[in-house]
């Protein structure tokens, strides 16, 4: 095996496989990613994996499959309860049988960071974030008390408490080390997680990406994650962004071209000579986007800023001289002068770009600033102007840029309106302190924009309620023109607040530029405000000079800053205080509203051939649409909580754990309209029978059908798992999102695309039709299956559709009922050959 040794200065005189001497000239047309992969499969003596690999057609993805076995895995406190509860029951099922519960644990290792569910109750104050903490632990007492049994129950979990960071920037900032030490030898960090923008990670030149819960519970036992070789897309960026782009509008002109483009399930990688001219935290930004443009992963290649950002970021100088020796040895350092191979590419110049709005309801619409004065929602009041995700405040100069305009319009006499939220969510405690130390936190809250919180907040819908004098325009007038204005990295509709359908992604700049200028305007002509002396101020009045944002940039810059922000990141005195159970087996209790163990040992019911069908969506459902995370409307869930004593709600994604909310709660969203009975509110259905909501016909084997991209949005497993337990079978769609495909696998659902002439809006579906489905014997990758639509008992339309399953993994996890009865088959096989050895 050719390897290469470090350099004398390494105490530890590692070594690591030098690719393109092992394998040849072949390596040379492998995209980057494929060289990590290539690693991955060599160091395991996957010899098929590595053919397969080595052969990757360039004309094509091909149909190869191929194990992947990441170094670690991250989730966050939404994903991880609902999965650890998975686990949880899983030790009770190997315990009822006789079994030894500890079998069931972490072989991987698994950072928890508890970043989801913070809200923005206060704002606007210097005490903000810390009674917006206290009341985060407070509502979220046990669910936070079950995560500290993990932490400890678990072998190899580390649960990051609340304030620590959002599990994105705590990964970028702190977790990777780019170059892992495998005994005496330098591999490639690589990891998945639970959320659906863990490609961020891909600005560093690590290979990440976000996977579904139930995924991740096979990957925490030690399953490898099965991988069909996938289109390889190179995106060629040239020339250089002009003052006043930032990131936030490369990532919004990469998401929507390449969305028109059509890059689902496609690792996207990003070379050219202007990478040189990008930061780590600008290069974060477009990264942390793939789910938004459809891929699987966005990755940059190691290179000079890649050492200069762990340097920033309090590295040890060791660690920087393994990752460049590694990056160089295994093929992933960049070189401008030359482009990886791929199947399909894209060029774009950054010169050409200008500052961007995306929106309102689709983060690939996007659409020049200027354009805004022609939107039909022009004029529209700003109810909320969030600086918020860890999609955009982990660049510096961003954020340094939107506290120069805040600090300088403060001080001309522009004021916020009182009726736009105003907040700053960073995704660490790093930005703080760097923003401390250039003395410009001051200049933020001046404007309104203090600290709310260290988390995902508004960008995940945790908005909390809208300022009084919005509330009371509202209850005047429902109709009212409102919207949101955020630096996130979604803007489904109702998504960042029930009451604010329409919301605008642009760079934290513009958020504070928007917030001043309280209505949605053209802010680059239209004044923000008035100054002291009662003379319109415009944007051009307050926007600082380059020399300002780089001096400010300088005085901010410190590797203190992230060794600071991690060093005190331990959750405060509430979180020292919860007490939390011990011992291999976690003590359900039938009345927690928050906590009780599913019904998923058995998997999905017998598949029955004749399905009724539940409900008919037109295109783009999300998984905000079937499974919320936000407010709990009045309804079937809101009824649950009610008569199981719960005073105040919270929102459902703290109830993650307990699956009679979310079984009530899918299909609920407020925008979300199912074609059998239109005019119906959500979550309702009509099987012929009349109009009823969806739980009370759960239980009855059905089938959904729907458009193009079902499924689109996150990683989040009840968008899965809810259908399941209301019957469903199958989801006949045009397309799918590849995180929520595998995610229905994993519960035993079957994905099936269906031709044009099944569209929903071709089909025509009618209350009380019924749908054939001839299922073959086994599942297996691509199946072709027969399928009728029935109506009265007739048949109206016949198709061809096909099984949307990749990999034999996942058809095996389909034939076996799922994951979950998939895993505990495994589980209790381990039990009876231990059992056979002490015989």
């Amino acid at each position: 095996m050719s390897k290469r040794q470090t350099s004398d200065g390494d105490p530890q005189h590692m070594t690591c496989v030098d690719l393109r001497v092992r394998y040849g000239q072949a390596v040379a047309s492998l995209p980057y990613t494929f060289r990590i992969l290539l690693e991955n499969a060599h160091r395991a003596e996957r010899s098929a994996d590595v053919a397969a690999i080595l052969s990757w057609p360039e004309d094509g993805p091909g149909q190869a499959q191929v194990e992947f076995r990441p170094r670690r895995l991250l989730m966050h406190d939404t994903t991880a309860v609902p999965a650890l509860i998975d686990l949880a029951m899983m030790r009770q099922e190997v315990a009822r049988s006789g079994g030894n519960p500890a079998l069931v644990d972490t072989v991987v290792p698994v950072a928890v960071s508890i970043d989801h569910s913070i809200g923005v109750d206060h704002y606007g104050s210097p005490d903000a974030m810390l009674r917006n903490r206290a009341a985060e632990i407070a509502r979220n007492a046990e669910r936070y008390a079950f995560l500290k049994w993990a932490d400890e129950a678990f072998d190899r979990l580390r649960v990051f408490a609340p304030g620590s960071g959002i599990l994105h920037t705590l990964n970028i900032e702190h977790l990777a080390t780019v170059a892992d030490v495998h005994g005496s030898t330098l591999v490639p960090d690589t990891m998945l997680g639970t959320d659906s923008h863990t490609p961020m990670i891909g600005a560093l030149g690590v290979l990440g990406w976000g996977i579904g819960g139930l995924e991740a519970e096979g990957i925490m036992l030690g399953h490898p994650m099965p991988l069909r070789l996938p289109e390889v897309v190179a995106v060629r960026l040239t020339g250089q962004l002009r003052d006043g782009v930032f990131a936030t509008d490369l990532a919004l002109h990469v998401t929507a071209e390449l969305r028109d483009m059509g890059v689902v399930g496609a690792f996207v990688e990003f070379h050219g000579p202007g990478l040189e001219r990008l930061s780590v935290g600008a290069r974060a930004a477009i990264a942390n986007m793939a789910p938004e443009y459809g891929a699987t992963t966005g990755f940059f290649p190691i290179d000079a800023a890649t050492l200069r950002y762990l340097t920033e970021t309090g590295r040890t100088e060791t660690q920087v001289a393994r990752v460049e020796m590694l990056a160089k040895a295994i093929g992933i350092w960049h070189r401008h002068d030359w482009s990886p191979g791929c199947n399909r590419s894209l060029t774009i110049d950054m010169s050409a770009l200008a500052p961007t709005a995306a929106g309102p309801r689709r983060p690939q619409d996007r659409q020049p600033i200027a354009a805004l004065a022609q939107a039909p929602n022009v004029g529209a009041k700003v109810a909320l102007a969030a600086i918020t995700s860890c999609t955009n405040t982990a660049d510096l100069e961003m954020l340094v840029t939107a506290a120069l305009i805040a600090e300088t319009g403060a001080t001309k006499g522009l004021r916020v309106p009182d009726w736009v939220k105003t907040s700053f969510a960073p995704g660490s405690a790093a930005m703080i302190n760097a923003l401390d130390r250039a003395g410009l936190s001051a200049g933020l809250a001046a404007s309104g924009f203090d600290v709310v919180g260290i988390g995902c907040t508004t960008c995940i819908g945790n908005s909390g309620p809208l300022s009084k004098d919005m509330a009371r325009a509202i209850a005047e007038d429902p109709d009212m023109p409102r919207v949101g204005i955020l630096s996130g990295n979604r803007n489904f509709p109702g998504r960042v607040h029930p009451e604010v359908l329409d919301s605008y992604l642009v760079s934290p700049p513009l958020v504070v530029a928007f917030a001043f200028a309280g209505r949605l305007v053209d802010v680059n002509r239209v004044p923000l405000g008035t100054d002291k002396a009662g003379q319109p101020a415009f944007l051009a009045d307050i926007w600082p000079s380059p020399a300002d944002v780089a001096a400010a940039m300088s005085l901010a810059a410190d590797p203190d800053n992230t060794r600071c922000a991690y060093a005190t990141a331990q959750g405060g005195q509430e979180w020292d205080a919860l007490p939390a159970p011990v011992g291999p087996l976690y003590p359900f209790t039938p009345a927690s509203t928050y906590l009780r163990p599913p019904p998923f040992a058995q998997g999905v019911a017998a598949r029955r051939k004749n399905l009724a069908l539940l409900a008919a969506y037109g295109d783009d459902v999300t998984t905000d649409h079937i499974s919320p995370a936000g407010a709990i409307p009045a309804g079937q869930a809101a009824d649950w909580l009610s008569a199981a004593g719960t005073a105040g709600r919270n929102v459902f994604a703290a109830y993650r754990g307990n699956y009679e909310v979310m079984a009530r709660g899918a299909f609920t969203a407020r925008t979300l309209v199912n074609l059998l009975c239109e005019d119906a509110p959500p979550g309702h259905t009509d099987l012929g029978d009349g109009v009823m909501p969806l739980f009370e016909v759960a239980g009855v084997p059905s089938v959904i059908l729907a458009g193009e991209r079902y499924g689109q949005g996150s990683s989040r497993d009840w968008a899965a798992k809810a259908p399941g337990l209301l019957g469903v079978q199958a989801i006949l769609a045009r397309s799918f999102e590849r995180i929520h495909r595998s995610n229905l696998i994993g519960m035993g659902l079957a994905p099936v695309e269906t031709p044009p002439e099944w569209a929903p809006h071709v089909l025509m579906p009618q209350p009380g039709d019924r749908i054939l489905i001839d299922w073959p014997t086994r599942f297996s990758p691509s199946a072709a299956i027969d399928l009728t639509l029935l109506r009265k008992g007739e048949p109206v339309s016949r198709a061809k559709g096909w099984l949307a399953c990749d990999t034999d993994a996942e058809a095996d996890l389909l034939n076996a009922g799922g994951m979950i009865p998939h895993m505990l088959a495994s589980l209790h096989k381990q039990c009876d050959a231990l059992e056979g050895e002490t015989v």
